[in-house]
């Protein structure tokens, strides 16, 4: 084979060369890795900066400037101590999420790599919007001991919530049992199994709740390309 057909394959180096605006946006997949917890918050700027501690070896194959997915909102890892990773986080982010600017339980998920298994689905990171626990609770007679979870998501995502489909709460990708809209609502049920509430903070969930919601990224793009051919 002549050498000019050779493929070689990126090194860090050379991605490292690609200007920043090329850089590929970190994904996830809604598939939790670890619980953590918020040790510390401290007031920095118009925002906050947050120590997390996480299990041990969690950060071994962790960067300075990796992304971390925390209760389903995309950060940045900023320094590194022991088992724990700090995180500056902006008031814009705090005005759109909930559970980052208080001491407990979190979600992590590191960014997707390109080796990785797609065990949820795409998920981007951006919190879509956030919705209240409308009911949680087990289900009755049920030989394999799941949960129902309702929630009561913004009217504004209703039509990228169906029946099968994808949705991320608080970093978790689960399936949608029901949908069912309302003038001012759309409600949600989804079962969960009791593995998830085991491997996940979902199991501390109550009725009233806050919780962070994010769309499926295909949904998204499906209704933006129905919007562009109407007008």
């Amino acid at each position: 084979m002549h050498h000019w057909l050779r493929y070689q394959a990126p090194t860090y180096e050379t991605l490292d060369r690609i200007p920043t605006r090329t850089k590929i946006t970190p994904m996830f997949t809604g598939i939790i890795t670890a619980v953590g917890q918020i040790k510390s918050t401290q007031e920095k700027g118009d925002g906050l900066h947050l120590v997390v501690e996480v299990p041990l070896g969690y950060l071994d194959d962790v960067a300075l400037g990796d992304s971390i997915a925390i209760q389903g909102a995309c950060m940045t890892a900023t320094q590194f101590d022991g088992n724990t990773f700090s995180l500056d986080i902006s008031r814009e982010s705090l005005n759109k999420t909930v559970g980052l600017d208080q001491i407990g339980p979190v979600n992590l998920e590191k960014a997707l790599r390109f080796n990785d298994r797609l065990g949820g689905h795409l998920v981007s990171g951006h919190v879509d919007g956030v919705g209240k626990v409308a009911h949680f609770a087990q289900v009755a007679q049920d030989a394999y001991g799941s949960w129902l979870l309702r929630i009561e998501a913004p009217k504004e995502l209703a039509p990228f919530l169906a029946y099968k489909g994808s949705i991320v709460v608080n970093g978790v990708s689960l399936t949608i049992n029901k949908t069912e809209d309302s003038a001012n609502a759309c409600m949600v049920d989804i079962n969960l199994i009791p593995h998830t509430l085991q491997s996940t903070t979902l199991g501390n969930l109550k009725q009233g709740h806050a919780v962070n919601l994010e769309v499926d990224l295909i949904a998204r793009y499906i209704a933006r390309m129905l919007e562009t051919q109407a007008k």
